[in-house]
């Protein structure tokens, strides 16, 4: 049996970075099947403009329907209060345990890892699947890696570099963020005008 891939995010927008990510493990053998998990409330970040709910479960509704592998999840909508990784991850465990998850997330998530709610417990519960972006100070990749991995976290890095893309920019700057985003995703947030405004 194959891994169920948990790939979450704020998603605010979902962009082209997370389409090369989707795309790299719907082409991996290993994984039967991706959620992809929009947050309701992002932990780790203060941001200077989150996109209505209903918006960010679109754009990845909307990304779902482009890989046949993947689907949308919801699990953190489900809760009340801050969508903290381990809190869904144990859930999750409880509640298929005829399934055997991996955790995706990209380099700057991997360096910044020792700052995630109970990491030291999260990163025991399952293993995580890691995507170096093209901003990625590989030094620092390589060391938290080692880091972690020292500490029990098991740490499969792909093969695929993902274009560093930056979702502030994008929010701030719109119009000139075309070529950034998917084009299902770009006609969405224009017709639904999220981030015209500069934001």
């Amino acid at each position: 049996m194959g891994y169920t891939a948990i790939f979450g995010g704020t998603f605010n927008p979902l962009h082209i970075g997370h389409y090369e990510m989707l795309s790299a493990l719907e082409k991996d053998n290993q994984i039967d099947e991706i959620w992809l998990m929009p947050d309701r409330i992002p932990p780790h970040k203060v941001c200077d403009f989150l996109a209505h709910d209903k918006d960010r479960i679109e754009m990845c509704r909307i990304a779902a329907e482009d890989f046949k592998k993947t689907q949308l999840c919801l699990a953190e909508f489900e809760r009340q209060g801050k969508s903290y990784t381990y809190d869904t991850v144990t859930e999750f465990l409880k509640k298929y345990p005829d399934k055997t998850f991996t955790f995706v997330c990209g380099g700057d998530m991997l360096i910044s890892f020792d700052k995630w709610y109970r990491y030291e417990e999260l990163m025991k519960l399952l293993p995580f699947t890691v995507f170096r972006r093209t901003d990625t100070d590989s030094a620092e990749f390589d060391r938290m890696a080692q880091k972690l991995s020292s500490q029990g976290m098991e740490i499969t890095v792909m093969d695929e570099v993902i274009t560093a893309v930056s979702s502030s920019y994008i929010r701030n700057n719109f119009e000139k963020s075309r070529d950034l985003l998917p084009e299902k995703i770009y006609n969405y947030i224009l017709d639904r005008g999220i981030y015209c405004d500069g934001k």
